[in-house]
């Protein structure tokens, strides 16, 4: 099965709720995002968003040009229906990240989770060159993914676990880490997953 295939019967098969990473509130994303100090105006774009409540926050916000990008299409309609009329305020692109070609630039770029499924140089190589064509310059990437104390696999599938340093080297010296924070995340059957939310800032 591929990649895309796996999702799509992940989220066409499983309530949102049941899956491991479901957060009510996504907290943590929201304060780092706050940290970034910009205005409700700017490109945001949330990279893996699934059937992420983070959307449902920053529209409330104000935030008035808000991305989802997920490689399942049935995440982003389960998203859709969710938000009703205000669906229409969202930009959707249903693509694989390491195969998307950016069409313009956005200030944030926000990936909770999706990196640390790209276990192969050629899938972390291509997430870096849309990363890098997507991000604005002095833009600020948010990603977050497992730490090295945290599960080795996710959805049946094999994971790379980071510390904000492993990452930080793994994107390159173009990303500049300026703040972390870690997480322990209760899933929804009630184990923990450790996380860490590394913040970068994208020089040219």
């Amino acid at each position: 099965m591929d990649r895309q295939q796996h999702w799509e019967d992940v989220y066409s098969q499983k309530p949102e709720d049941s899956l491991s990473w479901f957060q009510p509130q996504p907290k943590i994303s929201l304060e780092l995002i706050h940290a970034a100090g910009l205005p409700k105006t700017a490109a945001l774009i949330d990279v893996g968003a699934g059937v992420s409540r983070l959307v449902d926050c920053l529209l409330a916000e104000g935030f008035s040009d808000v991305t989802l990008l997920d490689i399942a299409e049935s995440a982003l309609q389960k998203t859709r229906a969710r938000l009703g009329d205000a669906a229409n305020r969202v930009h959707w692109i249903a693509a694989d990240v390491t195969r998307w070609i950016p069409d313009r630039q956005y200030c944030l770029w926000h990936d909770r989770a999706v990196f640390h499924f790209l276990t192969d140089e050629t899938g972390r190589a291509a997430y870096r060159k849309n990363l890098e064509a997507a991000l604005a310059p002095g833009g600020i990437a948010i990603i977050a993914s497992f730490a090295l104390e945290g599960p080795e696999r996710c959805s049946s599938l094999p994971v790379q676990r980071y510390s904000p340093d492993k990452l930080a080297a793994e994107l390159g010296p173009k990303f500049r880490l300026i703040a972390y924070r870690q997480e322990v995340h209760h899933t929804p059957a009630r184990k923990v997953q450790q996380f860490q939310y590394s913040v970068f800032e994208y020089q040219i």
